[in-house]
C-alpha cells in the first residue's frame, strides 16, 4: 500500500487518484494514518460484503432467538419496557 501525506495527496492530486485506482492509499498526517483511499470500484466491493456479512448475522439470529422461543410479539414487548 502506497502512502502520500495529505500535503502531497492536495498538491500531487492527479497521481493520488490514479494510484488509488490501482491500490489503495494511505494518507498520513503529523504521522498518523488520517484516511484510506480506495477506487470507486473496491468501495462498493467492500460495502456489498459488509452488508451481505450483516444480513447472515441477522438472519443467524433471528434463527437462534426464534429456536429459543423468541417471538416478534416479546421482542417488542422486551423493547418497550426498555424505553
Amino acid at each position: 500500500m502506497q502512502t502520500f501525506t495529505a500535503n502531497q495527496a492536495k498538491t500531487q492530486f492527479g497521481q493520488f487518484l490514479d494510484t488509488a485506482q490501482r491500490e489503495p492509499v494511505q494518507v498520513m498526517k503529523h504521522d498518523r494514518v488520517v484516511g484510506v483511499m480506495v477506487s470507486a470500484k473496491d468501495y462498493e466491493a467492500m460495502r456489498l460484503f459488509y452488508a451481505d456479512r450483516l444480513q447472515h448475522r441477522l438472519a443467524q439470529s433471528a434463527q437462534l432467538a426464534e429456536a429459543a422461543g423468541l417471538t416478534a410479539h416479546q421482542l417488542d414487548e422486551w423493547l418497550k419496557e426498555r424505553d
